[in-house]
Order: structure tokens, then sequence, then C-alpha cells
């Protein structure tokens, strides 16, 4: 069973349509890009899988539960992040990650803290104010914040943006290890990534899937959509996409 099951997705705002009859599915062990130019209905998706916004038709299954029917009950294997979705600034980066661990219900929250504190490198800013913080560290309380609960679904909205190199980096290589365990144990976790940097995609990416106009034009391996399509690189092919969908569409 799909950990993501997105079927027939579709957002309309009165004459305007954002999402577009919609549908693919994430797996477990798997992680999947959603990539596209700004406006090609990416965060829109993924704000309907979060329940944010109210599909204008269609299903999202997540571990096989309709979010639409058992919303709370799907979202409790959930977590999300995103550079846009800070966490409240007058709190203490123990502060949020506690209050988010009692939200989600997480076991030993202490403990889980503790280690998420350690693995984010944010032991030292643990008493500090998130508000204080700079963006990079921001974003890594937020990615610590996304798996307290050990999610079996991660939604990752740009994740890496205001990162430095080397942080990026090593967090690609902390999330690609979440959905590809190294330890011999089973997938549990799927991803889905956005991102605009098509060599962090080319990185981390199993499969991804590049949206236009809220339509679904392309999917793929990263690594061989680009000669499918005569292009020299991924880069080259998500500028194509922005510019010229259409010359996509013909071939």
């Amino acid at each position: 069973m799909p950990v993501l099951e997105v079927r027939n997705l579709r957002k309309e705002y009165r004459h305007t349509v954002g999402v577009a009859d919609v549908s693919f599915e994430v797996s477990r062990g798997e992680i999947v890009g959603l990539l596209g130019p700004n406006g090609a209905g990416k965060t829109t998706t993924i704000s309907m899988v979060l329940s944010v916004l109210e599909p204008s038709s269609g299903t999202i299954l997540i571990n096989g539960i309709d979010v639409s029917k058992e919303r709370s009950r799907a979202l409790e294997t959930t977590n999300f992040a995103a550079v846009y979705a800070q966490l409240p600034g007058n709190l203490t980066v123990r502060q949020n990650l506690r209050v988010f661990g009692l939200m989600y219900g997480v076991r030993d929250v202490k403990k889980r803290i503790d280690e998420l504190l350690k693995a984010y490198d944010l032991e030292k800013f643990a008493n500090t104010r998130c508000g204080l913080l700079s963006s990079g560290e921001q974003t890594r309380v937020s990615l610590a914040k996304a798996m307290l609960n050990s999610p079996r679904l991660l939604l990752l909205d740009e994740p890496t943006a205001s990162l430095d190199p080397s942080t990026a980096r090593i967090i690609r290589e902390r999330i690609h290890a979440f959905a590809h365990p190294v330890d011999g144990g089973s997938a549990q976790a799927g991803v889905l990534w956005t991102s605009h940097n098509m060599h962090e995609v080319e990185a981390v990416c199993d499969r991804v899937l590049f949206l236009s106009h809220g339509k679904i034009l392309l999917q793929g391996d990263p690594r061989k959509l680009p000669a499918e399509h005569r292009k020299a690189n991924l880069e080259e092919l998500f500028i194509t996409i922005a510019r010229e969908p259409l010359s996509l569409e013909l071939e």
C-alpha cells in the first residue's frame, strides 16, 4: 500500500484552476520530487494533502485513510516542513519541540527531543527563542519538528532553501537515510519533496513529477528524463517546462 495516493485531485478558485485532475502515488522507501515553476500548483497540492485547503474534487489517501473522512487519523503519521511555515518565535527551540511533541502524542518526548537536537546540531540553541535564530537555524528547527513523530509521510516544501551548501548536504543525507534505511530495516516512510535546486533533486529523489499549469506534464527518473526529452540535464528540462511546456506535450 502506498503511503500517499492522490486521485484526480482538483482545486478551483472561481474561474482559475490551480490544480487540474492530478493523480500520483508515493511509496514507502521512496522520495518523490514535485517540481515545476512558481505557480505550477506544487504548494497548493501539498496544502490539500495536509488538509489546509479543501479540494474541489478528488481523493487523498494517507496510509490508506481517506483524508476527507478521517483527517485527524490520516495526519497522525504525517509531518511537514517549509521555509514559509515558521515556528512561534517567542518560544525556545526546546519549548517548540515539546509543544509539537505533545500535540503528536510522542512517547518519551524529552528523549526524542534530545535525539533531534543532537541530530540537527541544535543543542547549543535549545534554550534560545526561535525568533532570534538565523533563517538557516530556523530551518533546522522546522526539520527537527517534522521528524518528531517519525512520520510515515514527510512533506517538504523547499526544505534546504535557506541553508548553506554544507548544512544542506547533511540534511539531504539525513532525509535520504530516513526514507532508505541503511541498517537493514524495511522502509516505512515516503517523502514528497519540492525544490528548485535540480542538482539537489538528482541527488535525492527516486522519481520526479513535473507540474505545469496545475497538470503533471512529465514524470520519471530524474537521472534519465533529460535524455529522454533531448535535454542536457534536469535544469535544462526544468527551464523548458517553465518557458515552453507545449513543446514537450507535443513530443
